[in-house]
């Protein structure tokens, strides 16, 4: 029984870090790029002893997205507690946003079909989060934002779905999307803090 728990002890103790290595990999590289092959590398275990653990990519990556998704609930958390309004957590999630991480998803259905699951079951507490950017007079009291919020939805998944970053950039429709909706979304106060963002990290990308 001891020699057992070992076992089982050890086996979850390398699969922690095999999902450690792959989502750090998968988000510094892009989701294509990166092997089996080249995970089982970095670890230095066999490619035989990666699928013991996970069957194929696809299994492995749908537990990165769900320690991802744990972490970024830490994150907004901790974001929310120490700024001054919600749309700075906002855009300091966008700037957390992996664009090339984000571009592969799409050819991965089954985990394609989960972060839209998490974003259906997070629509009300989503909703909630900008009504309090109402009572911060951040964003504007006369918006319907279950509408809002599924229109943006939608949006994403065409970003997810379509060939248009075949002729635009990632980068550029995210933007398009995410800027547009919170514009339309922003008192003056809050069209402020966009554009003060907007005008930083332009800033920063041309040095």
């Amino acid at each position: 029984m001891i020699e057992n728990a070992k076992e089982n002890s050890q086996r979850v103790e390398l699969k922690d870090r095999i999902i450690e290595t792959a989502s750090e990999a998968f988000t510094a590289h892009g989701i294509k790029s990166i092997t089996m092959d080249d995970i089982a590398a970095s670890l230095g275990i066999s490619k035989r002893t990666l699928y013991e653990v996970f069957q194929d990519k696809e299994s492995l990556l749908t537990q990165c997205i769900l320690k991802r998704q744990e972490e970024m609930n830490a994150f907004l958390a901790e974001t929310l507690a120490n700024s001054k309004n919600v749309l700075e957590v906002i855009l300091v999630c966008y700037q957390r946003t992996n664009k090339r991480f984000f571009e592969d998803i799409k050819k991965y259905p089954k985990v394609h079909s989960l972060l839209k699951n998490y974003r259906e079951r997070d629509s009300d507490s989503t909703i909630e989060f900008f009504k309090m950017g109402i009572k911060q007079g951040i964003f504007r009291d006369d918006v319907n934002f279950a509408i809002v919020n599924l229109l943006v939805h939608e949006q994403l998944d065409l970003l997810m779905n379509t060939d248009i970053c075949n002729k635009y950039s990632f980068l550029e429709v995210y933007e398009a999307i995410m800027f547009t909706y919170i514009r339309g979304i922003s008192t003056e106060k809050g069209a402020k803090v966009l554009e003060d963002f907007i005008t930083e990290a332009t800033k920063q990308r041309i040095h």
